[in-house]
């Protein structure tokens, strides 16, 4: 393999956002507190010394409401003389336990040195804003757009199938099909189209897929919603990342070609059907979010040839990069005449937090929609409430698989493992949570977890050991997702594959880098949203990760450019979309030599 260099990982970000300063202030006694407030009445000056928090204190008790009077108290303890009325700014006790103050940040941490204490935070000012990656992009729901032409775009999505019930697909408000649309709804068993889903085929046949384009994976819903799905106001996935979603062009049609099952994989002799039918039937767009392992001739490449001949007769394919990142010469996505697509991410990023019995926070990831609502359990190491394994090394992985995590020593507990798909068999050994290393450098990548669960980096992870080996009795509570803003995306992301192009070294591949990192959109009911085969949880919508996600967000911006040029070739469309993107600066040099990559 030709090592040529790194094509992208580290730059700068096309859009600027400010990230929230929190100006902490060092009032130390009740005198500083009645002089921050006598000093001057700007605002600046009061944000510098008394700032509104959130003080969490978990759930209600079982019959005992927390009152005001209690959270005075509790006040009271922490401002001393000072009158709490002047600080409480509100109390939380219907549903659950907490109240809002003005505090220093001595108050503050004071707070959440007590006992009983979930966690004490900023109030901050937040924004209504959709989930997130189309605002990043600047293809926000103002944007001007030509809805009676972009009614008339039809993207063609090869992949597992669709969900036609999902509200990302609801064709109210939509008029016929095209009159250009050549195709037919060939959805088979227990398939419908309708004006948005306005054409469906199959290409599986095995026992698990059925003879229907139904989805039961859920990666082909995801990307058909990404690249064109309806706005869906409150979208999230258990609570996470709650918002609108919507495609790049929610008023294009969608045609859906099922060419994988969980079974047989995606066979090529399907892809190539799928690519055959769609052209004919007049798709403008195809976005295809799948691949090989290894480069090939283009002339043994199916993707190559089905875009190849999509090319000619007007479509552009957009096609993932691949996962097989970061090791250069990667992406398997080299044909010249597709656009190769790389996942970088977006300002927000997904984070999960484990409070130590210390009072420690450690910062991690996941997808964690469960609520410990403020209990804290246990704390283990896996070594320690393991059975006897072949291999000495599987319990403190927790990955063997084989049920070397002993469910009664695990039982109600918090189990530290050195892998993070250790969660599978800490779940179904009956854990409370897992704590698990995330070896990956600059990897800020959230996956669904089964229960509780957070992936820290390693120093953080060695933090926590150092605090189970040194506590008599170590404990801790893991606690629910929470978005914030990352400053520094977007960033290649650590999986995305790179180039050179093995096959071509002339032209650089991929092409371009749109967002494929903690995606949420519309998903399958009967898809898996977690790797492990004991969750059992149905849900609309999923975040996923991935260059199949970066893939149909590059494709919902070809069919927004082709709605305001529907007369330009495939080849106008690309050039147009990488001539506009923002060229950024690699920060990390790799082999010596630095290099620019394009970001939409």
């Amino acid at each position: 393999m030709a090592k040529n260099g790194f094509l992208l990982f580290n730059f700068l970000s096309f859009s600027l956002f400010l990230p929230m300063s929190i100006l902490g202030g060092a009032i130390t006694s009740q005198d500083d507190r009645k002089a921050s407030m006598d000093i001057c009445f700007s605002a600046l000056v009061v944000l510098n010394f008394l700032m509104v928090h959130i003080v969490y204190l978990g759930s209600l008790s079982r019959g005992e409401y927390e009152t005001s009077s209690q959270h005075q108290s509790i006040l009271q303890e922490v401002i001393g003389d000072s009158s709490v009325e002047n600080v409480l700014v509100r109390s939380y006790k219907r549903s659950f336990n907490g109240f809002a103050a003005k505090l220093t940040d001595r108050e503050r941490q004071k707070l959440a040195s007590m006992e009983g204490v979930v966690s004490v935070f900023p109030s901050r000012t937040l924004q209504l804003h959709t989930t997130r990656s189309w605002d990043f992009m600047g293809l926000n729901q103002s944007i001007t757009r030509k809805r009676s032409v972009e009614s008339e775009i039809i993207v063609g999505v090869i992949d597992s199938g669709i969900w036609p019930e999902s509200e990302s697909f609801n064709d109210e408000g939509f008029g016929p099909a095209p009159k250009k649309w050549k195709g037919a709804c060939k959805g088979g068993r227990n398939f419908t189209c309708n004006n948005k889903i306005i054409g469906a085929r199959y290409y599986t046949t095995d026992d698990i897929s059925g003879n229907t384009a139904r989805d039961i994976q859920g990666h082909g819903t995801h990307t058909a919603s990404t690249a064109s799905g309806n706005e869906v106001k409150d979208a999230s996935f258990f609570g996470v990342g709650q918002g609108t979603t919507r495609g790049g062009v929610p008023s294009a049609r969608i045609a859906a070609y099922k060419v994988c099952s969980p079974e047989l994989g995606c066979a090529e002799t399907a892809i190539l059907g799928a690519f055959d039918d769609a052209i004919a039937d007049g798709v403008d767009i195809i976005t295809i979010s799948l691949g090989g392992q290894n480069t090939l001739n283009f002339t043994e490449d199916v993707i190559a040839i089905g875009s190849f001949q999509a090319m000619a007769k007007g479509v552009l394919t957009l096609h993932s990069a691949g996962n097989s990142g970061p090791f250069i010469g990667s992406t398997v996505s080299v044909a010249p005449w597709l656009m190769s697509v790389a996942a970088s991410n977006t300002d927000r990023l997904f984070v999960d937090k484990v409070v130590l019995g210390s009072g420690q926070t450690l910062v991690g990831y996941s997808i964690n929609s469960f609520s410990t609502k403020g209990k804290t359990f246990p704390l283990v190491d896996g070594m320690d409430v393991s059975r006897p394994c072949e291999n000495d090394f599987d319990p403190q992985m927790c990955t063997d698989g084989q049920g070397c995590i002993d469910s009664r020593l695990a039982k109600g507990k918090i189990v530290i493992c050195q892998s993070f798909d250790g969660f599978n068999e800490v779940h179904k050994a009956g854990a409370e949570g897992s704590v698990s290393l995330n070896d990956v450098e600059f990897n800020k990548v959230s996956s669904v977890v089964s229960l509780p669960a957070v992936a820290l980096s390693e120093d953080n992870f060695n933090s926590i050991y150092s605090y189970l080996k040194s506590t008599k009795k170590p404990e801790a509570n893991i606690l629910s997702t929470e978005a914030i803003k990352d400053s520094e995306a977007p960033v290649v992301a650590y999986f995305s594959s790179r180039g050179p192009n093995e096959i071509v070294p002339d032209i650089l591949k991929p092409d371009i880098s749109a967002p494929g990192v903690d995606i949420l959109a519309a998903f399958s009911p009967l898809g898996a949203v977690s790797n492990d085969p004991e969750d059992k949880r149905q849900a609309k919508f999923n975040v996923v990760s991935g260059t199949s996600m970066s893939c149909p967000h590059a494709a919902g911006v070809a069919a927004y450019v082709k709605s305001f040029h529907p007369d330009w070739s495939p080849s106008a469309i690309k050039s147009a979309i990488m001539t506009t993107g923002n060229v950024l600066v690699v920060q990390i040099l790799m082999n010596s030599q630095a290099h620019e990559s394009i970001v939409v």
